[in-house]
């Protein structure tokens, strides 16, 4: 077990290593925004300004798509936001995920998760889960979102005598949504409040953004990976119940995984939850030399994952998706006559897939209220990064291509990729204006992620295993509310958006909430 002194030790030690040891990196000739701050660089104004991309958005119009910032103590980062610069990053084996985000995935999920395996163990073990997150399998799983889409209808129903101003982030309302990734898997639909709550910790984790916060994740970013993995045997209460929630998950995991197999053993029908169609699979496959099979452990190792996944990020979707239609009253009526006709009176079979301004709107959302807007990579070694276009260097010259060195951070900006690039959205691409996918504006081009060539979900072997997950989520609580509920603006009120590890909507006292005048109307 480490101890607080073995941390600081080491912090010291690998700070005073970067200083003498850092060399000149080929990025330092990129053009790029001036740095307010020696300690602080850049990384205050794009993380954790009033409103997310104030800065980002601008620079992404002055420098271009790619430009340098200055990270905490002077280091040099790129912002990326060129299409084949992403995609290339994205597919490339020479970009890995920086120290702490890979410890924090490591905290929360375990060495055996899909989010934490690389190299040929991850493709494998990505190929075999597969199965389980295929179109076909997907449908399965709506009979479980519409259950959960009611519940919530139902619950701001019933607040609705009560109030017309509501919060979307009130866990009273949406506590259903947030926790419907592990209705997935029906079994665990069962587990007691006090149990699911330690999930939240990992969202306490990954959204806790200040000037220290950030400053610690930058130095924290030079501790060798094996030190920051150990740090969740820290004796602090946050570690603690993250170790038991690791506990718990592997003890529900194994318990699932056993009862699926004595059931299928038995010749009993095993129950198609996502637990189901993976301990199925793995039957099936089990006798076959060479195959991607999967193991018992593989599939209880993925249970804290699929806990987790996408707790917050879908939700909050949803809620800037809500308040835009509380913006265009037009859009919403619009919206409301297509699920209307669609659903009528049979809300097991709705054609989700087959109703356009549904899907337009949802692409919109996705597009410009992306759930992580930022995400960092660290170059494992030399490499060179193509361009699309050329851009300008401080010494005048024209570059095709850019060289980074091993250790040299990048943010991929996704954010700006979706709402500046006029050539694929449209010369409004800084609207929200579903109508865009309606009417030819959006020029596909070159995949670069799985849905929409959005990267919302991200992109290349690293995509979102349960983005269709997210998609079908969206198209039923959107049915489900706009279907019943008017969403109107209270007076008085801003909504602006933040980040702090995902992308969220916030009041104007810079609270995780966005405020609503919420009607029912069916």
């Amino acid at each position: 077990v480490m101890s607080y002194t073995t941390v600081f030790s080491a912090l010291i030690a690998t700070l005073a290593l970067f200083w003498i040891t850092r060399r000149r990196s080929p990025i330092v000739n990129i053009a790029g925004p001036p740095s307010p701050s020696r300690i602080f660089g850049n990384m205050l104004q794009l993380l954790v300004s009033p409103q997310y991309g104030d800065y980002e958005f601008e620079w992404r119009k002055i420098y271009g798509s790619v430009y340098r910032v200055k990270g905490c103590l002077g280091q040099d980062r790129l912002v990326v936001s060129d299409p084949v610069a992403l995609q290339y990053i994205l597919n490339s084996s020479n970009f890995h995920y920086p120290p702490t985000s890979q410890a924090m995935r490591i905290w929360s999920t375990g060495l055996k998760s899909v989010v934490v395996c690389d190299g040929d163990d991850h493709r494998q073990l990505r190929s075999s889960l597969n199965p389980a997150f295929t179109a076909a399998a997907v449908r399965q799983y709506q009979p479980v979102f519409v259950k959960i889409a009611q519940n919530v209808s139902f619950t701001s129903t019933i607040r609705n005598f009560r109030t017309e101003r509501m919060s979307l982030l009130d866990y009273r309302t949406v506590g259903q949504l947030r926790r419907a990734p592990s209705r997935y898997v029906s079994s665990i639909d069962g587990v007691a409040d006090s149990t699911l709550l330690l999930i939240g910790l990992y969202r306490h984790l990954a959204t806790s953004q200040s000037a220290s916060q950030v400053l610690f994740d930058s130095i924290a970013a030079r501790l060798p990976q094996w030190l920051l993995n150990q740090a969740i045997h820290l004796p602090t209460k946050t570690f603690g119940a993250l170790r038991a929630q690791l506990h718990f998950a592997n003890r529900e995991g194994w318990r699932l995984v056993r009862e699926k197999t004595e059931a299928a053993n038995l010749g009993l029908e095993i129950e198609g939850d996502l637990y189901g169609v993976l301990c199925e699979h793995a039957l099936v496959n089990s006798g076959r030399l060479g195959s991607n099979s999967l193991r018992e452990e593989d599939i209880a190792a993925q249970t804290s994952i699929i806990m987790i996944a996408g707790q917050d990020t879908t939700a909050n979707t949803l809620d800037f998706g809500l308040i835009e239609l509380a913006k265009n009253p037009q859009l919403q009526e619009s919206l409301r006559t297509e699920i209307h006709a669609a659903i009528g009176t049979d809300h097991k079979n709705v054609p989700y897939d087959s109703m356009p301004l549904l899907n337009a709107f949802i692409k919109e959302s996705l597009r410009v209220y992306p759930a992580i807007p930022l995400n960092d990579r660290i170059a494992s070694e030399d490499t060179v990064i193509p361009l699309s276009q050329s851009i300008a260097t401080t010494t005048g010259e024209r570059m095709k291509q850019i060289r980074v060195s091993k250790g040299d951070i990048l943010m991929l900006a996704c954010a700006s990729y979706q709402r500046l690039m006029e050539s694929r959205w449209g010369a409004d691409a800084n609207k929200f204006r579903p109508a865009r996918w309606l009417d030819g504006t959006v020029h596909q081009g070159e995949a670069v992620g799985p849905y929409a060539n959005l990267l919302t979900f991200h992109g290349g072997p690293r995509t979102c295993l349960g983005w269709r997950f997210a998609v079908l989520e969206m198209q039923v609580f959107l049915c489900e509310l706009v279907g019943k509920f008017l969403f109107s603006l209270p007076a008085n009120s801003s909504a602006a958006a933040r980040i702090a590890g995902s992308l969220f909507p916030s009041d104007s006292q810079g609270n995780k909430r966005a405020l609503l005048c919420v009607r029912h109307i069916l």
